[in-house]
């Protein structure tokens, strides 16, 4: 198994620590943050000075004097009051770096393969075209996915269509005054139903807001809506058969919009998959004394240990019958953890939706299900304008998420040219250079972010090539390509590691960090991590290329050992840039 440098010298130190009837713990080691003082640093002895082990200048020249003989330490100076300043030897180094570099997954995959990880995200709606609002969900979720999966876990991604609800039966009406004579209405038809659709889903986007605006002053309209909704749910085949049309029309749509994202479910189910568990959840809730009836509906409080109410209760049923929408959540999540058996189902939703995950976990915590698995609300703030409110279009409409990958596209292709990159290219390459640079405006622009904040959407700025952007990295990513090609034609290739000036240790140490970036993005579910960590190496390439000049270095082994930490850079920051969802280009 591989083990990162802090985790070798955090032993080393550990059992010097106890050498001299310490803890072990105080041999903890951190990246020194001034490099001209050390590459590593550790601070026990002033945390064991705290707890009475005497002064801690002292205690640092104890524990070092009892470091065994090792290849891990180059130099070691002892600084007051108490600090061990500590500089890694160079032939270790490279060895480290050569070991990480030579495993696929950069020292990060483990065999998780029993550890089943449920990611549900995306959640749109059928009849509904994306809009902005699906953009940070698409693009957390999915890069999740590839983590989780990059790391070793069995992750199912589920896209969790709206296809159950009241705006169902508000469709069937809508479609049944303007096509009366369809068979979907005759209650007397056997069958069986045209495979080609009647609607498209420019009928639906047109239909729905027409019919959903008349139910909310028209209460017969609202009735004859809630009507068809019961009447679907409740098995009519007309309306089943007519169902099955709107589903398949929609995510024809969602596909080719979340295929433009470059994102993928495993699993395109919807609420009506968890129909079928919706009586198994309210007979066991009711059995377990859960439940209770109030004012004709039937709810679950939500009580602490004391018994007092510490959040309004979640409604399962209304008084008129009818299911509520986290009652479907509900049943949901009981399907993933008795049918699916996921160990764990993390909801990317929006934050806006927290108190009511907390009503249905606490439901759910009631039922036991958490002695199964753990779910979790993965959360994240909103996409706002420059004015701080929530991003809309320019008439102040919300914008739709494959108008908003358009504009993208054209800010690209102007940045594009106006950086003079491609200009021999043919048009079909300038597209494709266009499209990848507009993906990677939008989705680094968002993962940059720590996921619960909010974040001012800026395109113009967002799609710079300097600065902490997307298109910033896929040109370092080209550079470094364009230097190997060069390298090649003139018979140059990467060799054996030395790294010996300052620049590349640096180099060097910033690879290294891949792993903790992995873990801590794993561990808070947060991929801004491996955005830091990305943009830094980026940035720290850059200062080695600046500094080295490598297809002119006149010493052939030098030479090699530049190329070969230009390649192992290249290859880790491909590697990050698509666990981001990130395609990169082989010329700009």
């Amino acid at each position: 198994m591989l083990t990162t440098i802090e985790h070798d010298l955090s032993q080393l130190f550990g059992h010097a620590f106890e050498a001299n009837d310490l803890s072990f713990d105080f041999g903890a080691t951190v990246r020194c943050s001034r490099p001209e003082l050390g590459d590593f640093q550790c601070n026990g002895s002033m945390a064991a000075a705290k707890q009475g082990a005497g002064n801690p200048f002292v205690t640092a020249e104890k524990v070092v004097s009892s470091l065994p003989e090792n290849e891990l330490i180059k130099n070691v100076e002892v600084v007051r009051p108490g600090f061990i300043n500590i500089f890694i030897n160079e032939d270790y180094l490279a060895t480290k770096l050569v070991s990480f570099a030579a495993d696929t997954s950069f020292g990060t995959a483990e065999d998780l393969s029993d550890k089943k990880v449920m990611i549900d995200f995306g959640g749109p709606n059928v009849a509904k075209s994306m809009h902005v609002g699906h953009l940070r969900t698409a693009i957390i979720g999915d890069s999740l996915q590839r983590i989780f999966r990059f790391k070793g876990y069995n992750v199912v991604s589920d896209a969790h269509l709206g296809d159950w609800g009241t705006q169902m039966g508000m469709l069937i009406e809508g479609l049944k005054k303007r096509q009366p004579e369809l068979p979907y209405f005759d209650s007397n038809f056997t069958g069986p139903y045209p495979e080609e659709s009647p609607v498209t889903i420019q009928d639906l986007e047109t239909i729905y807001p027409e019919e959903s605006g008349l139910c909310k002053t028209d209460d017969e309209a609202a009735e004859k809506a809630r009507k068809a909704t019961l009447e679907l749910q409740n098995g009519r085949e007309g309306y089943l058969a007519l169902w099955r049309h709107f589903v398949s029309v929609s995510i024809a749509t969602l596909k080719r919009d979340y295929g433009e994202l470059g994102v993928t479910f495993d699993l395109w189910k919807g609420e009506s998959d968890a129909d079928p568990f919706i009586p198994v959840i309210l007979k066991e809730l009711e059995e377990k004394n859960i439940s209770i009836k109030d004012q004709g509906a039937l709810i679950v409080p939500i009580v602490d240990d004391a018994g007092e109410k510490v959040m309004p209760p979640l409604i399962l049923r209304k008084s008129d019958g009818a299911v509520m929408y986290g009652t479907t959540d509900l049943a949901t999540l009981y399907e993933r953890v008795y049918e699916d058996k996921a160990d764990t189902v993390l909801y990317v939703v929006d934050g806006r939706q927290q108190q009511h995950f907390k009503q249905v976990f606490a439901a759910a915590d009631l039922m036991n299900m958490n002695q199964e698995t753990l779910y979790e609300h993965t959360y994240f703030g909103t996409v706002n304008g420059k004015d701080g409110k929530p991003f809309k279009t320019r008439t102040g409409g919300v914008m739709k998420l494959h108008d908003l990958i358009q504009m993208a596209k054209d800010e690209a292709r102007k940045k594009l040219a106006a950086s003079n990159f491609g200009v021999d290219f043919d048009e079909a390459e300038k597209e494709e250079i266009a499209h990848k640079v507009a993906i990677s405006t939008l989705k680094f622009a968002d993962l940059r972010n720590f996921r619960i904040k909010d974040y001012i959407f800026d395109l113009e700025k967002f799609s710079e090539f300097e600065g902490k952007t997307g298109p910033y990295l896929l040109m370092q990513v080209a550079r470094i390509k364009s230097i190997l090609r060069k390298a090649k034609e003139i018979n140059a290739e990467p060799g054996a590691l030395q790294p010996t000036s300052d620049n590349e240790r640096g180099l060097t140490f910033k690879l290294l960090e891949f792993t903790a970036a992995m873990d801590k993005t794993i561990e808070k579910r947060a991929p801004h991590f491996l955005c830091e960590h990305l943009y830094n190496l980026a940035q720290e390439f850059s200062s080695f290329y600046q500094k080295q000049h490598i297809l002119k270095e006149v010493d052939q082994d030098k030479r090699t050992s530049l190329l070969k930490l230009s390649s192992i850079c290249l290859n880790q920051l491909e590697m990050g840039l698509e666990l981001l969802g990130i395609e990169t280009l082989e010329r700009m």
